[in-house]
């Protein structure tokens, strides 16, 4: 059976653009990235939208600001996120509906678990007023201890949590 999938980039090649698109965003917005505070832009906008100016929230009201989504840097970079993995998966032959997950596991656990996972995520990326990518490309680029210290903790995590989940990816 020959498949028209095409093979993933190079890890090294997709890392080297990663950082050239990272040294862009410094050069022409004068920030890094990271995509978590896009939630928070979006919803102090549409309180505002739907006129609930007055809000009781001082952290959302600060995240208002008075330009439009469309001109906001994070807003975009988003949607260029989105933009990005479409053709991505087009160009790959991977644009496709599918549940991916072990024979351990149904399609309601799967699902279940993913939003989950990523509810936990979003809070967590809340709480800490960052996300990931940010706190990965955009702290370590900036060489911040916070930012180390953080990857080492999501890495020894993510290899303790492996040995509970592997079982059900069999």
């Amino acid at each position: 059976m020959t498949s028209n999938l095409k093979n993933y980039w190079n890890p090294y090649t997709a890392g080297f653009l990663l950082g050239i698109i990272l040294l862009a965003s410094f050069l022409i917005a004068g920030r890094g990235l990271g995509a978590s505070g896009v939630t928070t832009q979006v919803l102090a906008h549409s309180l505002e939208t739907i006129g609930s100016a007055n809000f009781d929230n001082e952290y959302l009201r600060s995240q208002k600001t008075n330009e439009s989504l469309l001109s906001s840097w994070i807003f975009l970079e988003v949607i260029g996120i989105f933009l990005g993995a479409f053709f991505s998966a087009k160009q790959s032959g991977r644009f496709k509906k599918e549940i991916i997950k072990g024979s351990g596991v149904s399609n309601r656990q799967r699902i279940i678990s993913a939003l989950a996972g990523g509810l936990i995520m979003g809070l967590a990326a809340r709480l800490a007023r960052g996300c990931t990518s940010g706190q990965a490309l955009t702290g370590g680029a900036l060489l911040s201890a916070g930012s180390w210290l953080f990857m080492l903790a999501v890495f020894i995590g993510a290899y303790l949590a492996i040995i509970y989940f592997k079982r059900s990816w069999k």
